[in-house]
């Protein structure tokens, strides 16, 4: 159907499966802005998400039972965050959302060849970009500021305890998480010194703003970007600081950051690192120092101890702790070009990008 030469999209806003995720790309108040236009949404009803079912039901949109997006319509743009269920059936929809596996994460090819069997199409949200190749819509303040702030909760709890941290829990804003981790930081009796790399980019000022907004003076907060790390790593100087934020989009294979070599000097401060990033399992990974991805419910992998611990946090969706502000950010910015599904220069890139790395799952080799 096109109303005012524009085809119209039914949504399907599925319930996300990864636990924890309370975030959501499409809020009730927003709602109106698709219907006015001539776009239907349907929402999976969800215990779980930021905003409550009956709020979506109020605006517009009409409430599906949880996991039905898998019978809808062909036809039908199927709309999440995070990972689909993990098996193997075809998919057979298109769909929107981060699926990260563009850049050789682990079981990359086997979601692509899901998409292939079942004809289906992924429109990735990681890589809706303009025309200059900027991401249109990002979450990335709210990973920086986020990520910087479990950071410091993390080396703080370092300040009084042995053990590794214990859970991460929702905030209702970030005021909320604000205050808690000034609270943890006087507990601490001083401030850290803080490196964050990537600091000219959204997910860095993030990073810097919830360190300034936290009482950590100018002279605390290193700030590193391409200019400073255009000679290649290692970087010593990195082991120097208490808290290293790696806030970088790696979209090409660079020399590592930081290793484990430097991680096992006697001299080294560093005792919390925090892989905004979190290239986990990308085989170019910057901080080659650990190799499993962390969550709230244990938001710290322990790398080295050689008298100083050393915990890495390396969640993919810190935003989830303050939900709503972050659904909020990030929702505002993709809205416009979900009303324009497929019918822009934004989706064109999208699906061609699409194209060429099914191509490349297709005629991929293993190495033996």
């Amino acid at each position: 159907m096109t109303v005012n030469n524009t085809t119209t999209t039914t949504f399907w806003l599925r319930d996300e499966v990864k636990e924890l995720e309370r975030r959501t790309p499409l809020l009730p108040s927003q709602i109106k802005y698709l219907t006015e236009r001539g776009h239907k949404v349907f929402v999976e009803r969800s215990t779980e998400r930021c905003a409550r079912d009956e709020e979506y039901q109020a605006a517009g949109a009409e409430l599906v039972p949880t996991g039905g997006w898998r019978t809808a319509p062909l036809d039908y743009v199927i709309l999440g965050l995070k990972e689909l269920p993990e098996d193997d059936k075809p998919l057979v929809h298109t769909h929107v959302y981060f699926a990260h596996c563009y850049k050789y994460q682990g079981g990359w090819r086997e979601l692509l060849q899901r998409f292939d069997k079942g004809n289906g199409l992924l429109l990735d949200l990681e890589f809706l970009m303009d025309a200059s190749g900027r991401r249109v819509a990002a979450f990335g303040r709210s990973a920086g500021f986020i990520g910087m702030a479990a950071g410091l909760k993390a080396w703080t709890h370092q300040q009084g305890s042995k053990e590794q941290p214990g859970p991460l829990s929702y905030y209702a804003d970030s005021d909320a998480l604000v205050a808690d981790v000034r609270k943890d930081l006087t507990k601490a009796g001083r401030l850290p010194t803080v490196l964050v790399i990537g600091a000219l980019g959204r997910c860095g000022k993030g990073a810097i703003d919830f360190a300034e907004r936290a009482g950590l003076p100018a002279a605390n907060i290193t700030r590193w970007d391409l200019e400073e790390t255009k000679v290649g790593g290692p970087f010593p100087q990195i082991g120097q600081h208490d808290i290293f934020v790696n806030c970088i989009y790696l979209s090409k294979p660079i020399a590592p950051f930081y290793n484990k070599e430097l991680a096992a000097l006697p001299e080294r401060k560093l005792s919390v690192v925090v892989d905004v990033s979190c290239d986990t399992s990308n085989p170019h990974n910057p901080i080659p120092i650990y190799n499993t991805s962390t969550t709230f419910a244990q938001p710290t992998v322990r790398v080295n101890e050689n008298g100083l611990p050393l915990d890495v946090i390396a969640i993919d969706h810190l935003p989830s702790l303050v939900p709503l502000e972050s659904s909020i950010e990030f929702s505002s910015l993709l809205l416009e070009h979900l009303a324009a599904c497929r019918q822009s220069d934004v989706w064109t890139r999208a699906e061609k990008l699409y194209r060429d790395k099914l191509e490349e799952a297709r005629n991929f080799t293993p190495k033996l």
